[in-house]
């Protein structure tokens, strides 16, 4: 087939939907599929064999977009929008493969140039912006519909967890969708894993250790509040891997005022082939996430670390993680704290815990079970339903 990917966001850059997306293009292209995929301007360059990448215009006032809405990535939203229209002028493709808000733009697109498209739910935006802004009831009505009338008007979908397939079949009972979840990054099978010095991340007493963005949503407020708890019954270092300059710069005050500015240290970020050789400093690895469905995708990597996991009891972990594969506490600092000390007193069950989440992802979050639920759904149900 040839297929015509519309993707929001920065490519490639060290996110989950940039990561999860190179898969899917890498997984696609192997397949045989011609591919032409439109992004932001911003991002690392990359080849991928089989893959034309266009990007829209280097505006200097839309760079730096971050994670979650902002009118900035809504503008560059609108580039996008332009741009898909003049390519869809010019070529005939199969099939629009639409991530996130592009889906809504599809929608639009398809009775125009007559080409179905398959959503790619990797987050609800109605939902995401509900989260940050709280917004007024009919706004929040208005964003519903727009989900819904995208989802009901796809070809088929796929979600990255549970919960957002929970929410494209209750939008769309007749709907095919299919849940493929993000996967580990350590085997080295999609991005090289370097045996890099990683001494700036070892201490003499025990690490727990996050890494990714330092959004609120991320929970590392909690995390701290936890640490300052534990503290006075166990010394314990944090490493905090990931983050904008100007986030780094608050949470480093957040230390101090906290009391815990000697044991935290925030290394900014590090690239992704050194992930393995982090992970593997620390003694707990945690995701103290606060809000959101979707599953965060460097919860696959924690587990595969060897590391026991310390995580909030939301559903955002529990739709895909058991008490079996890691140590779920409640979003509160005393929990927290309480998880700490857990761990750090009971290294055999820590140890033991760390071994059965490193079994679960060679069984079911491997990049051989990405691929083989990604191949399935464009051979079975997407190529049934575009090229009859």
């Amino acid at each position: 087939m040839r297929i015509l990917v519309l993707a929001p966001q920065p490519f490639f850059s060290l996110r989950g939907t940039p990561i999860a997306l190179l898969m899917l293009l890498e997984s696609l292209a192997a397949k045989g599929h011609e591919i032409d995929m439109l992004t932001f301007a911003e991002g690392d360059p990359v080849e991928i064999k089989g893959v034309n990448i266009f990007r829209v215009a280097d505006l200097a006032p839309l760079r730096g977009i971050r994670p979650g809405f902002s009118g900035k990535k809504a503008f560059a939203d609108l580039l996008m929008t332009a741009m898909a229209i003049a390519i869809l002028s010019r070529n005939r493709y199969d099939v629009i493969h639409a991530v996130e808000e592009m889906a809504y733009v599809a929608r639009w697109l398809k009775p125009i140039f007559r080409v179905p498209y398959v959503f790619d739910l990797d987050s609800s935006i109605p939902m995401q912006i509900e989260e940050k802004y709280n917004l007024p009831g009919p706004i929040k009505r208005m964003l519903e519909a727009t989900e819904r009338g995208a989802l009901r008007r796809a070809t088929a979908a796929i979600t990255c967890c549970p919960a957002l397939e929970r929410i494209a079949r209750a939008n769309a009972p007749e709907l095919p969708v299919k849940t493929i979840t993000d996967v580990s990054l350590l085997d080295g099978a999609l991005i090289k894993q370097d045996d890099v010095d990683t001494s700036d991340a070892r201490f003499d007493a025990p690490v727990a250790m996050y890494v990714g963005n330092l959004e609120h949503y991320q929970g590392l407020d909690l995390l701290m509040e936890g640490l300052a708890r534990a503290l006075p019954q166990r010394r314990m270092h944090l490493v905090v891997i990931g983050g904008a300059s100007e986030d780094i710069t608050r949470y480093k005050a957040k230390a101090a005022d906290l009391g815990i500015g000697d044991v935290s240290h925030f290394l900014g970020p590090r690239p992704i082939s050194a992930l393995r050789a982090y992970l593997r400093a620390a003694d707990i690895v945690v995701s103290p996430r606060l809000i959101g469905v979707n599953t965060p995708m460097k919860v696959y990597s924690y587990l595969d670390s060897g590391r026991p996991l310390l995580a909030t009891a939301l559903s955002t972990h529990t739709q895909v993680i058991g008490e079996d594969i890691a140590h779920l506490v409640a979003p509160t600092p005393e929990a927290m704290a309480q998880g700490l000390l857990h761990l750090t007193a009971n290294p055999e069950a820590a140890k033991a815990l760390a071994a059965r989440a490193k079994e679960r992802v060679k069984a079911e979050f491997s990049h051989a079970a990405f691929q083989a639920r990604l191949s399935e759904f464009y051979e079975t149900i997407v190529a049934s339903r575009v090229l009859t």
